[in-house]
């Protein structure tokens, strides 16, 4: 059996808590130089910005050293390179993070800030910010929370448990309990347990319900009702327990039983754009709480997050547009 052959570490640091790229050679091809190759692999980066990189030296392999762009191409090489950053409106609000061992970190993820770098946002991600801010380069998210959706977020501190943290959400061994605020309807029959088949297709916004096989299954349980101010109809807050973890599970399941959570730009229409920096009425859904056994050291643990979520605390406020960052306390 041929031993699989370990991959070399970076020769460059992290830049803003964001790694470098990493990119194997192929091991055919018809390429001459290490150039031409990326030039192709790249293509999606613009005419002239692979070879502005070879020609600015940030283009490296394993020793460090600057690759030159006439490299004869050598199947199975490393080659590393930062990217450029876009530019990224910083999302004014704090991650606070709940609990810190030499193991795991336990973060309280704020509305509008992706868990990892992705597409336009890399550096203004809580992946990124927790790396510098806590000084752990090697911090690496168990899991991922959508970037409208506010609330827990479990990060792993060292490569060599990742794994096993990992394997929680893999295996469904971790409880993750949402809470969202959405309109009441008396005709609605709660608790329930919706099971349905959900499809995302690469490109689309949006996930979808299709016949066959569920995949998706959610618990969905009122906690309390309120007349809503100013307007029709009344307000309530729902319990909602995932019991898989399909793309925008429940805000697809919550939007099927005619009770889409507030704020949602895709369910059950896609709206408009939200434009960079529009951080008045994020969507209402929060990751209250984790609770799982650890399985590097046998604690059991029970995280909830502090925050309220702001159409319940302020409806008219929130309505309006005055949401002006995370509240604390219950």
């Amino acid at each position: 059996m041929r031993r699989k052959t370990p991959t070399p570490p970076s020769p460059l640091p992290q830049r803003h808590g964001v790694d470098p790229v990493r990119v194997r050679l192929p091991a055919e091809g018809t390429w001459d130089t290490v150039r031409a190759h990326l030039v192709e692999r790249l293509s999606g980066a613009g005419a002239g910005v692979v070879d502005g990189m070879f020609d600015a030296g940030r283009i490296v392999g394993a020793d460090g050293r600057p690759v030159a762009a006439d490299a004869p191409f050598v199947p199975g090489m490393y080659v590393w390179f930062h990217r450029d950053l876009p530019d990224e409106v910083p999302v004014p609000f704090p991650v606070r993070v709940l609990h810190r061992d030499e193991h795991i970190v336990v973060a309280d993820k704020p509305h509008f800030l992706a868990t990892t770098p992705r597409g336009g946002h890399v550096a203004e991600t809580a992946l990124a910010r927790l790396r510098r801010e806590l000084d752990l380069p090697q911090l690496t998210a168990a899991h991922r929370l959508d970037r409208l959706t506010a609330g827990l977020v479990l990060f792993t501190v060292r490569p060599e448990v990742r794994g096993a943290y990992q394997t929680l959400f893999r295996d469904r061994r971790i409880r993750k309990e949402y809470e969202a605020v959405a309109p009441y309807d008396p005709a609605l029959t709660l608790p329930r347990t919706v099971r349905s088949r959900i499809v995302k297709e690469r490109g689309v916004l949006t996930a979808r319900e299709v016949p066959g096989e569920p995949n998706a299954v959610s618990r969905v349980e009122p906690v309390e009702h309120r007349e809503r101010p100013g307007g029709p109809g009344g307000l309530a807050r729902y319990r909602l327990v995932p019991a898989t973890g399909q793309t925008h599970q429940l805000r697809v399941h919550m939007s099927a039983l005619g009770v889409p959570i507030l704020g949602d730009p895709l369910y059950p229409e896609v709206t408009a754009p939200v434009p960079a920096g529009d951080f008045r009425r994020p969507l209402q859904l929060l990751a209250r709480s984790l609770e799982f056994t650890d399985p590097v050291t046998g604690d059991e643990h029970r995280f909830r997050s502090g925050r309220v979520l702001a159409a319940w605390a302020s409806y008219e406020r929130w309505a309006a547009g005055g949401y002006d960052g995370p509240s604390d306390g219950q």
